[in-house]
C-alpha cells in the first residue's frame, strides 16, 4: 500500500547499496513496489529521496509511515 514502509532484504536486492534500507512505498504495482529511502541530509538542512524499484522477492513490509516528505 502507498505509504507502506518495507525493508530491503540484503540477500536478495538488486542494488546492493540498498541492503537493509527501510522504504517509504509511493506506488505499489503489480510486481513489487516503488518507493524512496530518505537521505541524510547536512547542515540543518533535510536530504534527498533514493528512489528504487523492488519486486516482491526483495522487500518485507514492516509498518506503515506516519510523516513524509512527499
Amino acid at each position: 500500500n502507498k505509504y507502506d514502509l518495507v525493508q530491503l532484504n540484503p540477500d536478495t536486492v538488486r542494488n546492493r547499496m540498498f541492503a537493509g534500507c527501510i522504504m517509504v512505498v509511493t506506488e505499489p504495482k503489480p510486481w513489487g513496489c516503488q518507493g524512496y529511502v530518505q537521505s541524510l541530509g547536512e547542515n540543518g538542512e533535510p536530504g534527498g529521496r533514493a528512489y528504487y524499484r523492488a519486486n516482491f522477492e526483495e522487500i518485507e513490509v514492516v509498518g506503515s509511515a506516519e510523516w513524509t516528505s512527499e
